[in-house]
C-alpha cells in the first residue's frame, strides 16, 4: 500500500472523526438540560458556540493552509479539539462548555478546509468524484454511530466493576458519577491526541492548489459578496445546516416532552437513524442525480422533507419516530446538490466562493439558537415550525437556480 492510499485512509479517518464529534451534541441535550439546569435559550446556545467556530475560522483556515500547510493546520485543529474536550471533561459545567465547544468548533471547521483538496491530490482527480462521495458516506455512518456511543456509557459505566471491563473501569475512575455523558469528551480528548501522533507520522503529498482552487484576496471576497448570486448560495448552505442541526439537535427533547420517551434510549436512537437515513439518502441521491436534473431532485426532496417534518411535529409518538429520520433521509442531497448548483454558476473565483460557503455553515449556530429562543416563549414544537422558513428557501433555490453548467444525467448525456 503506497503512502497515498494511506493518505487517502487518514483523510477518510478524519471525516469519520469530525462526524463522530460534531453530532453527539443534540443527543446530550436533555442530560445538559437537566444537570446544568438550562432552559432551551441557554442549552441552544452550545451548538451555537460550536457551529459559529466556522463562520470565525473557515477563510482564515484556508489562508494558514496556503502559508503553512496542511499538516501543521491538522496538526493545530486536533490540538484545539484535545484543548476544549479535556477543559470540558475537567471542568463539566456551563461555562466551560461554551468555551470548550468554540475551540472543538474552531479545529472541526480547520479540518473541514483541508481536507478536500487533500482528498483530491492523495487519491488522484480521476478518483476525486468517488472518493468525495464515499467520503461522505463515512461521515454519515460516524453520526449514527455517536448516539450508540452515548447510549452505551451513560448505561454501562457504573456496571464496570461487574462485568470487570478495564475500558469502562479506565472511564469510570475519570468521570464524575453524576455526569456519566461527560465520558464522551474524555473518549474525545483521547481520539485527538492519537489523530495528532497518526499525523506526526505520516509523509504529507505536495498539495499544489489549482489557481481557480485558491483563496483569493480581501478584494476578491468582497466582489463576490457583491454579487446576488453568491449571497443567495451562501444562504443556502446556511439555511440547509440550520435545518439539518436545527432537527438533530432539537429530536431528543421534543420526543421527551411530546411524547414521555427516554432520551438516553429512544431519543438518541431515533437520532442514531436520522443521520444513518441521511447517509441512505444521500446514496439514493448519487443515483438519481445520474438520471435526473439536480434541481428537481432537491425540489422534490424538499417537498418531502417539509410533509416529513409536519407529522414528526404533529402526529403521535409512533410516527413521530419514523417520520424525524425521514426528515433525515430526504434531506441528504441539500447540501451537495447546492454546493454544485453554486460553483457551476459562477465561472471562476470557486477556490474563495467555496470558502464563503463553508463558512454559510454557521447556519447551524443560529437557527438551532432560534428554535430554542421560541421554544422558550411557545413551546419546542411551536418553536420547530420556524425550519419550515430555511425550508422554504432551499425550495426557492430549486426553482431560481440557474447553472451555467447543469449536472449530466442519462437523459442528456
Amino acid at each position: 500500500m503506497n503512502k497515498h492510499t494511506n493518505m487517502v485512509l487518514l483523510v477518510f479517518l478524519t471525516f469519520f472523526v469530525i462526524s463522530f464529534i460534531t453530532n453527539i451534541i443534540g443527543p446530550l441535550i436533555p442530560d445538559i438540560i437537566n444537570d446544568f439546569h438550562l432552559n432551551l435559550t441557554l442549552v441552544a446556545l452550545l451548538p451555537f458556540s460550536f457551529f459559529i467556530a466556522y463562520g470565525i475560522i473557515s477563510i482564515p483556515s484556508g489562508m494558514l493552509i496556503q502559508k503553512i500547510g496542511e499538516k501543521p493546520v491538522m496538526i493545530l485543529a486536533f490540538g484545539l479539539s484535545f484543548i476544549g474536550s479535556s477543559i470540558f471533561a475537567s471542568f463539566p459545567n456551563y461555562s466551560f462548555a461554551v468555551i470548550s465547544l468554540f475551540l472543538i468548533g474552531s479545529g472541526m471547521a480547520m479540518l473541514q478546509v483541508v481536507i478536500n483538496p487533500l482528498l483530491r491530490v492523495a487519491g488522484g482527480e480521476e478518483n476525486f468524484a468517488f472518493n468525495a462521495t464515499f467520503a461522505q458516506l463515512i461521515f454519515g455512518l460516524a453520526s449514527f454511530f455517536s448516539p450508540f456511543a452515548f447510549s452505551y456509557f451513560v448505561l454501562n459505566l457504573n456496571q464496570s466493576s461487574i462485568d470487570n471491563n478495564w475500558f469502562l473501569d479506565f472511564f469510570n475512575f475519570i468521570t464524575p458519577d453524576h455526569l456519566l455523558w461527560i465520558s464522551l469528551y474524555w473518549l474525545f480528548a483521547i481520539i485527538s491526541i492519537i489523530m495528532i501522533v497518526i499525523i506526526v507520522l505520516f509523509n504529507f503529498p505536495k498539495v499544489e492548489l489549482k489557481k481557480d482552487e485558491k483563496i483569493g484576496t480581501i478584494k476578491t471576497h468582497i466582489s463576490l459578496l457583491r454579487n446576488p448570486v453568491v449571497i443567495i448560495y451562501f444562504f443556502g448552505i446556511f439555511t440547509y445546516v440550520g435545518l439539518e442541526q436545527g432537527v438533530a439537535n432539537w429530536i431528543s427533547k421534543f420526543l421527551e416532552i411530546y411524547h414521555a420517551y427516554d432520551p438516553q434510549i429512544i431519543g438518541a436512537k431515533t437520532i442514531s437513524w436520522f443521520w444513518g437515513l441521511m447517509t441512505a439518502g444521500g446514496i439514493l441521491g448519487v443515483i438519481l442525480l445520474k438520471i435526473i436534473d439536480s434541481k428537481v431532485v432537491l425540489k422534490v426532496f424538499t417537498g418531502f422533507t417539509m410533509i416529513s417534518l409536519f407529522l414528526a411535529l404533529f402526529m403521535p409518538g409512533s410516527v413521530a419516530l419514523i417520520a424525524f429520520p425521514a426528515v433525515g433521509f430526504f434531506s441528504a442531497v441539500m447540501y451537495p446538490i447546492i454546493f454544485s448548483l453554486a460553483l457551476n454558476s459562477l465561472s471562476e473565483h470557486h477556490g474563495t466562493f467555496s470558502g464563503i460557503l463553508v463558512t454559510g455553515i454557521f447556519g447551524g449556530a443560529i437557527v438551532p439558537l432560534i428554535v430554542g429562543v421560541l421554544g422558550d416563549y411557545f413551546g419546542l414544537r411551536n418553536g420547530m415550525l420556524f425550519l419550515f422558513i430555511p425550508l422554504s428557501f432551499i425550495l426557492f433555490i430549486g426553482f431560481w437556480a440557474k447553472p451555467i453548467i447543469s449536472n449530466k444525467t442519462v437523459l442528456n448525456n
